[in-house]
């Protein structure tokens, strides 16, 4: 089963995508922005627009996505935001063709924009100042095209804890999680530790 994590910049996905991974045997993640980071590499830099506009990103995603469905037993874990209906049919909407709807499972973490520009700001500049501009700059319209019925199940985290986010994510999808045995402090030095391991520097 593949689990695609969608959700505005800031909205948790990555923090999920590991508190899944920590409590799910088994599991994976499977993280589209790596090929995109590889294609920026690869491109001259003043070519290095945004990488979900490239074909070869698209088809990337999609076959790389399907290789795993095919040979991986346990659950896969992809956090990424995609929210171009077009985008999104041509990668998410292939893969449930190709496996059926039960094995694809899409989720959107959705928030006010104030609890996202909040959760920016604690992540201070964990990705660079840079990237948190682009994050603020492209809020509004993630939050508004994600709350499209064509990217349901959503999941409103303003009042959730990353456990509980996750906890609804695992029974929306039949999955049975691990208990949750970290207290506070062990999860909120997890999360810092997520968010170091995240730090681009290029």
């Amino acid at each position: 089963m593949l689990l695609w994590i969608n959700g505005p910049f800031g909205g948790g996905k990555t923090q999920t995508a590991h508190e899944l991974l920590r409590r799910l045997p088994g599991s994976a993640i499977c993280d589209p922005e790596h090929i995109g980071f590889g294609l920026h590499r690869t491109l001259p830099r003043g070519l290095n627009e945004d990488f979900q506009d490239l074909v070869a990103w698209r088809q990337g995603v999609y076959e790389v996505l399907d290789l795993a469905l095919r040979r991986h037993e346990g659950p896969l874990l992809v956090p990424m935001t995609l929210v171009e209906p077009a985008y999104f049919e041509e990668v998410v909407g292939r893969l449930r063709a190709a496996h059926g709807p039960e094995r694809v499972r899409h989720f959107a973490l959705l928030a006010e924009r104030e609890t996202v520009l909040k959760r920016l700001t604690e992540r201070g500049l964990g990705r660079g100042l840079k990237w948190e501009s682009f994050a603020v700059r492209r809020l509004d319209h993630c939050l508004e095209r994600l709350n499209g019925p064509e990217f349901g199940d959503h999941i409103r985290t303003d009042r959730l804890t990353v456990p509980q986010v996750a906890d609804r994510i695992a029974g929306a999808a039949g999955l049975r999680l691990a208990p949750n045995t970290y207290g506070p402090l062990r999860h909120r030095l997890r999360r810092i530790r997520v968010g170091l391991s995240h730090i681009r520097f290029d």
